[in-house]
């Protein structure tokens, strides 16, 4: 993975956007790997902050316009508004609940695959550079699209262990987000005053949350297993920004 380089000074008024695969980026952060004995972790899963992301993208990868895709439940509500209000642009696929008559398991389905690919092309005309936040096969011809156009900046991918080897071609791009794990990881803090705990029916479905509410307007957001917390949390340290840029191709 190449590291953090400084930008030069053509690279530094380049229109930068980034399509990112929630499901992916949660999964792979969070989920563990372990050996196929079971006795080791090849990777220990760790809680992504999105406000940490959205502010590395922002002021390192100097990203314009960050949107997010993911499926939409109208429970989650106060979970998108604080995306929102990060400063994510959110893209939403609707669920659908697939039954098994056998079994009567219900399982949902929201693949965001087509949005971003879309949104991608939709946008195309308004930036620069790409940057793709997934490790999925199925963006690869997205991929090799704006890689041919000089248009992808960086693949940010959520797990090393776990991308695609179709994406190899493109390995020059690729960004480790678990090398920047202390900087982005959630670190839990003690509970405020003001702060109250309301919990939304969790029930069988992904993404469904317990959200934390409270005074200070501040927010740290990660997704936790088969929940997301939304925390309270201070404001960061101003860092100077040429110590916070990443060299595109």
């Amino acid at each position: 993975m190449e590291n953090q380089k400084p930008f030069g000074n053509a690279q530094e008024k380049a229109r930068v956007y980034a399509f990112i695969d929630s499901q992916n980026l949660n999964l792979g952060v969070r989920n563990d790997l372990r050996t196929k004995d079971g006795k080791h972790f090849r990777y220990k899963g760790w809680n992504l902050d999105f406000a940490k992301f959205y502010a590395y993208l922002r002021d390192k990868m100097l990203v314009e316009k960050a949107f997010i895709f993911i499926g939409f439940i109208a429970d989650n509500q106060e979970l998108y508004d604080s995306l929102t209000n990060i400063g994510y642009q959110m893209v939403y696929k609707p669920l659908l609940e697939v039954a098994n008559k056998e079994t009567s398991e219900v399982k949902v389905k929201g693949n965001i695959d087509a949005e971003l690919v879309l949104h991608a092309m939709i946008n195309l005309p308004k930036y620069d550079k790409a940057i793709i936040v997934s490790g999925d096969s199925d963006f690869q011809c997205l991929i090799e699209y704006l890689a041919n156009e000089k248009k992808l900046a960086k693949i940010i991918i959520p797990n090393t262990w776990t991308y695609s080897s179709l994406l190899e071609p493109w390995k020059e791009y690729f960004f480790n987000i678990n090398d920047l794990k202390k900087q982005l990881r959630y670190v839990h803090k003690k509970k405020v005053k003001g702060e109250e705990k309301v919990r939304l029916d969790s029930g069988s479905k992904p993404g469904m949350t317990e959200i934390k509410n409270s005074v200070d307007t501040k927010r740290v957001v990660t997704f936790t297993e088969k929940r997301v917390e939304i925390f309270p949390r201070k404001q960061e340290p101003v860092v100077k920004q040429e110590e916070r840029r990443v060299k595109f191709h």
